[in-house]
C-alpha cells in the first residue's frame, strides 16, 4: 500500500504549484476575460514543455506518466490558469501516437509558440457546429469524423462567445477551412477516443484542485469574519457544509488515483471509473464552490473577491463535453452492459491501493476454520446486527487465536502483522459473519493493552481472546446524545474503590457481554472534557442493571443503570481525568470508513441481478438509462468509500499526521449507504420491500441497517466538524 506522494512526483508537483501561483495569479484570470486566454502564460508553459508532458519521446515529448499531468492539472485548476492546457497535451499526445508528417509538423508548429491546438471532443458531423474549448484562440483543431483524424485550420478566427467560465471557447462548424488529414488507419478511431479519455482525467483533476482552493478560500474568510462575536466559522452551519465538500474533494482525489491505478492493472471497469470521476468531480466542484461563495455571503457576489471566477468555472469546465449526468448513463453502460472503451496508456503509477502484501497463510487458515463451523441455516450471515453473534462461533475463533490475531502471544493473540491480521479479518466479511461484539471487545482490549494496568490485563484480555467473554462500550446518556463529554455518570473514590452512580442509553451488546467500557465523570468542577475517566465495569457487579430496547432492524440495545456500584481501582483505564485521551484511542479505531463499501457493493449486485430479468415498458430494467446512472452511482460511490477507507490505513501505516481522514471515512461511507441504500430500495420496488437474507431482501436489510450507521461510532455531525476543524482549520464549531 502506497497512497502518499510518490517521491519521484513531488517535484512535479511542487514545481508547477509554484509555477501557476506565481503566473497564473487571480489579476492575469481576470485580465484574461472575457474570452480566457493569456498568451504570454501559453509561451511560459511552452517553455516548461507542460503542452508536452504527455507526448511520446519518439515525437520529442516528455512521455511522462498520466498521474504526473493530472498533478499539473491539479495545480492549473487551483490557480485557474487561463489557456487550453489539458486540450493541448490529449491532442498532442494523440498527434506522438498516430504519427506521420501532418502530426510531426504540427508538434514543431506549437513548439515554436505561435500556434495553438486544441481538440474537439465530439465527434465531427458536416455542417454541425459544436463549442470547442481553447477553439478561439487556435490555429488548429483535432477532428475525428468517424473515419478519419484530421487537423482542421480555421479560415478566419473561430467566433468567441461570451461565456460563463472562459475558457477561450470558440465556435467550430467543420468544413469551414483547410483539412489536413493525420490519419484514417485502423488505430485513428482508437486513438483520438482514448484522448477524449484522458480529457476527461485531466479536466476532473483540474476540477478536485479547483475545488480545494475553493475551500481553502472559504475556510480562510469563515476564520478572519466575525459575527456575533465569534468567527463565523464556529457556526455549524458554515463549517458542516464545507466539511462535507472537503471530504467529497478528498474522495475525488482518491477516486482519481483509484482510477489510474485501475487503469495500470487493466481493470475491467476502468473505463466505468473514468466516467464515474468525471461527473464525481464536476459535481463536487459545483457543490464547493456553491458553499464557499455562501460563506463569502455579499461579497462573494462581488466581482473584486475571487470567489466568483472559481463559482462559475467549477460549472463551465465540465460543460463543455455535455450533461456531466450523462457520464453516469455511461458509466452503467459501460460496467453492466459491457460497452467498449478506448483507454489512455497512464504510464507509470507508483500509488498502490492494496494491503500490505503477505497473511494469506493465516486467511486461509481463518476461512478453513468458517467452512467446519458456519452453517448459514443456522448462523446470521451478513447481518451486521448484535443479533447475529453466536457464542460457538465466538469461542472456536477464540481457541484458534484468531479473535485477535494482532495481539500479542502472551495476550492469546497472535502477534500477526499488519498484513496477516487484515487478511484473516477480511476473510470475517467474505463469509458474511460480521457480529459487532467481535470489534467492541478489540476496541475495549486494545484500549487495556495501552492504557490498562498488568492486574487489568491479567484478569480480563485472556478471558477477551478466549471467547469467554465479551465488553460493551457505555458512552451514551439519555441527556447528552453525542455530546459525551457531558456525561453525568459520576465515579466517586472511596479508599481503593470507586462507586459509580448513573444511566447509559444505546449499550449494544450488553446482554452478551460480561464487562461495560465506562465513560464517568470524575471531578464536575473543571471544564467538562477534562473531568472524564474511563473504566471497565462487570456487569454481574451488584447495582448493574441491564433493561432492553428494541429497534426496528430488528436488533437489540440496551439502556444501562448503575446504582452505588462498587469497583477497585484496577477497573480504571488510563489516568485520573484522563478519559478523553483513552477514549480518542478507541475512537479512533471505529473512523475509518470500515466495510460500508462492501454493503454498497453487495446491494448494487443484488439489483443488478433483478434488473437483468425483470421486465418495464417491455424491456429489461437494466437497458433503461435511470436504472444504469443509479447502479453507477452507487457503485462510484463504493470506490470511493473503499478509496477513503485504504487512505486511512495507508496514512497510518506511513505513520502521517492525523488530517480526520477517520471520520472522514466514516462521514461519506454510512452517508453514501443510507442515501443509496434507500434510492435502491426505490429503483427496485414492490419487489425491494420482501424481507430475506439473499437478493433484494440484503437492499431492505441494509435500507433498516444503514439508518444507524451514521450515530454509532461517532455522529456524521460531531465528525463533521472534527473534519471542518483539523483538515480546513475552521474554529472549534461544538461546544
Amino acid at each position: 500500500m502506497k497512497l502518499g506522494m510518490p517521491e519521484d512526483s513531488l517535484p512535479v508537483q511542487e514545481m508547477f504549484e509554484r509555477f501557476f501561483a506565481t503566473e497564473s495569479t487571480s489579476v492575469r484570470v481576470r485580465a484574461a476575460e472575457p474570452v480566457g486566454f493569456d498568451a504570454a502564460l501559453w509561451t511560459e508553459l511552452l517553455g516548461l514543455e507542460a503542452q508536452f508532458l504527455r507526448t511520446s519521446a519518439e515525437a520529442g515529448g516528455g512521455e511522462m506518466s498520466l498521474f504526473d499531468a493530472c498533478l499539473m492539472m491539479e495545480e492549473a485548476g487551483r490557480r485557474l490558469a487561463p489557456a487550453p492546457l489539458a486540450e493541448a497535451v490529449v491532442a498532442l499526445k494523440a498527434l506522438g501516437e498516430l504519427g506521420g508528417d501532418v502530426a510531426r509538423a504540427w508538434i514543431e508548429k506549437v513548439r515554436g509558440g505561435d500556434t495553438v491546438l486544441t481538440i474537439a471532443l465530439r465527434q465531427t458531423q458536416p455542417g454541425q457546429a459544436q463549442l470547442v474549448p481553447g477553439g478561439a484562440v487556435a490555429q488548429g483543431v483535432l477532428t475525428f469524423d468517424g473515419k478519419e483524424v484530421a487537423i482542421e485550420i480555421p479560415a478566419a478566427p473561430l467566433s468567441a462567445p461570451e461565456t460563463l467560465g472562459g475558457q477561450a471557447i470558440g465556435v467550430f462548424t467543420p468544413g469551414q477551412g483547410e483539412r489536413q488529414v493525420v490519419s484514417s488507419n485502423a488505430d485513428a478511431a482508437r486513438i483520438w477516443a482514448a484522448a477524449v479519455e484522458e480529457w476527461k482525467i485531466l479536466t476532473a483533476a483540474g476540477l478536485i484542485g479547483l475545488s480545494q482552493e475553493a475551500l481553502t478560500i472559504a475556510a480562510t474568510y469563515a476564520c478572519e469574519r466575525i459575527a456575533f462575536d465569534q468567527p463565523i466559522g464556529a457556526n455549524q452551519g458554515i463549517a458542516h457544509p464545507l466539511a462535507i465538500d472537503v471530504i467529497d474533494a478528498d474522495g475525488g482525489k482518491m477516486l482519481l488515483w483509484s482510477t489510474l491505478r485501475g487503469l495500470a492493472d487493466g481493470r475491467a471497469d476502468a473505463g466505468a471509473m473514468i466516467s464515474q470521476l468525471f461527473w464525481w468531480a464536476s459535481r463536487t466542484a459545483t457543490n464547493s464552490v456553491a458553499h464557499a461563495l455562501h460563506t463569502l455571503g455579499g461579497y462573494g457576489l462581488s466581482n473584486e473577491y475571487d470567489i466568483q471566477l472559481y463559482h462559475r468555472r467549477a460549472k463551465a469546465w465540465p460543460l463543455v463535453l455535455g450533461d456531466p449526468q450523462a457520464e453516469l448513463v455511461r458509466a452503467g453502460r459501460r460496467q453492466l452492459l459491457g460497452e467498449a472503451a478506448a483507454l489512455p496508456d497512464p504510464g507509470l503509477v507508483e500509488v498502490d491501493f492494496e494491503a500490505p502484501p503477505g497473511g494469506e497463510e493465516l486467511a486461509d487458515e481463518t476461512r478453513a476454520l468458517f467452512a467446519g463451523i458456519l452453517d448459514p441455516k443456522k448462523h446470521k450471515l451478513h447481518d451486521h446486527s448484535f443479533e447475529s453473534h453466536d457464542w460457538e462461533v465466538h469461542r472456536a475463533l477464540g481457541k484458534a487465536r484468531l479473535l485477535f490475531p494482532e495481539w500479542p502471544e502472551e495476550w492469546g493473540g497472535r502477534g500477526a502483522d499488519v498484513a496477516s491480521t487484515r487478511a484473516s479479518l477480511a476473510v470475517w466479511q467474505e463469509v458474511g459473519y460480521t457480529p459487532p461484539p467481535r470489534s467492541t471487545t478489540g476496541l475495549v482490549g486494545n484500549a487495556i493493552l495501552k492504557f490498562g494496568t498488568p492486574e487489568l490485563k491479567a484478569e480480563v484480555l485472556h478471558r477477551f481472546s478466549s471467547g469467554d467473554a465479551t465488553a460493551a462500550l457505555g458512552y451514551t446518556e439519555p441527556s447528552g446524545g453525542s455530546d459525551v463529554f457531558a456525561a453525568k455518570t459520576r465515579a466517586v473514590r472511596d479508599g481503593d474503590d470507586w462507586v459509580i452512580n448513573g444511566q447509559k442509553m444505546f449499550t449494544s451488546g450488553a446482554e452478551w457481554a460480561s464487562y461495560v467500557f465506562l465513560l464517568t465523570r470524575t471531578d464536575p468542577d473543571v471544564p467538562k472534557h477534562k473531568g472524564l475517566t474511563m473504566f471497565l465495569v462487570p456487569l454481574d457487579a451488584p447495582g448493574v442493571e441491564i433493561h432492553p430496547v428494541y429497534t426496528f432492524m430488528d436488533e437489540r440495545t440496551n439502556g444501562t443503570f448503575y446504582t452505588d456500584v462498587r469497583i477497585p481501582d484496577r477497573y480504571r483505564i488510563g489516568e485520573i481525568n484522563g478519559g478523553v485521551k483513552v477514549m480518542a484511542s478507541a475512537l479512533s479505531q471505529e473512523q475509518s470508513g470500515g466495510y460500508y463499501h462492501k454493503n454498497l457493493r453487495q446491494m448494487a449486485k443484488a439489483v443488478e441481478d433483478w434488473a437483468r430479468k425483470t421486465q418495464r415498458d417491455g424491456r429489461p430494467v437494466i437497458e433503461d438509462s435511470q436504472a444504469l446512472a443509479r447502479l453507477a452511482k452507487v457503485y462510484a460511490d463504493a470506490n470511493i468509500a473503499e478509496a477513503l477507507s485504504a487512505k486511512v490505513l495507508g496514512m497510518r501505516l506511513a505513520g502521517q499526521p492525523d488530517m480526520a481522514y477517520g471520520p472522514a471515512a466514516k462521514v461519506f461511507s454510512t452517508e453514501a449507504f443510507i442515501v443509496d441504500s434507500a434510492d435502491l430500495l426505490d429503483l427496485a420496488a414492490p419487489d425491494s420491500l420482501v424481507r430475506g437474507q439473499d437478493g433484494l431482501g440484503r437492499v431492505e436489510m441494509g435500507y433498516r441497517h444503514s439508518t444507524a450507521t451514521s450515530i454509532y461510532g461517532g455522529t456524521s455531525e460531531v465528525l463533521r466538524s472534527m473534519v471542518a476543524e483539523r483538515r480546513l482549520g475552521l474554529p472549534r464549531s461544538r461546544a
